[in-house]
């Protein structure tokens, strides 16, 4: 097999958590079907999910939307068995899904206690839940990739000196969820490594979604290549792990963040 046909999702189904998202979740949507996988996006929103995946349909794509509540129990098994049901297998799990009302209350000083209750509830438990009901179809198969989500601000700290000039705060919690995130990643990768299951993080850099002049400018001039990442700079990330070209890389954290943890 060639280099360039071991980065092909040819036959691969692949579930992407908030794959119609207004940041880089559609994205790793789109880059996972470009490379030839059929792709299932899954959030609240079924009507979001299901135009976003028409509109990849009419440029030739294989595309699905479904409906789903992170940290939902109920509504995660249902999405498992209507998933498994449909296509019978999966095969690349990325976990992009973020329960964003619980990042509100700006700084640590003023968050609430029900703040880290719905992070913990939705992005901790939500994770555990939603790889915890698809790997054992995974198993079964003795092949499947888990991709997780994470950020620059599970890796090292905000720095409060970009936020001069707005009312922007990075707010604690998230930080401790994409932590988290990356070890549980690292778990998952060690745990079930001998039954063929791969785990990898993509954290990465600031998404540049019309934020506040000062913060991009005080953003562009720390970062290393100058700028904020853009809907194309995660697509080679999420195929490299998704497919057979790292078969061998488990238990990583790929930094996509323009040298930004290098400093």
């Amino acid at each position: 097999m060639g280099i360039l046909d071991r980065f092909s999702l040819k036959g691969k189904v692949a579930l992407i958590t908030a794959g119609a998202g207004p940041l880089f979740g559609s994205s790793l949507t789109e880059a996972l079907a470009e490379a030839g996988a059929t792709v299932i996006t899954a959030s609240r929103s079924l009507e979001r999910n299901k135009e976003y995946a028409e509109s990849l349909r009419q440029q030739g794509y294989d595309a699905h939307g479904l409906e789903f509540e992170l940290g939902n129990p109920d509504s995660t098994r249902a999405l498992h068995d209507e998933l498994i049901g449909r296509f019978g297998r999966l095969d690349v799990l990325v976990n992009s899904a973020l329960t964003r009302d619980a990042y509100g209350g700006g700084g640590f000083d003023t968050q609430t206690f029900e703040h880290w209750k719905k992070s913990g509830t939705g992005d901790l438990a939500g994770l555990f839940h939603v790889c915890q009901l698809f790997l054992p179809d995974m198993i079964r198969q003795k092949r499947g990739a888990i991709i997780n989500i994470s950020s620059i601000y599970g890796v090292v700290s905000n720095d409060p000196s970009l936020y001069e000039g707005t009312e922007m705060k990075q707010p604690a919690n998230y930080t401790f969820a994409k932590a988290g995130m990356i070890n549980f990643t690292r778990y998952l990768a060690c745990y079930y490594g001998k039954q063929g299951i791969r785990a990898n993080c993509i954290s990465p850099g600031g998404y540049f979604d019309n934020q506040p002049e000062p913060f991009v400018n005080n953003y562009n001039k720390r970062c290393p290549v100058g700028r904020m990442l853009g809907n194309e700079d995660i697509k080679g990330a999420v195929v490299f792990l998704a497919s057979d070209a790292s078969e061998y890389v488990t238990g990583h954290n790929l930094m996509v963040d323009g040298g930004w943890t290098a400093l």
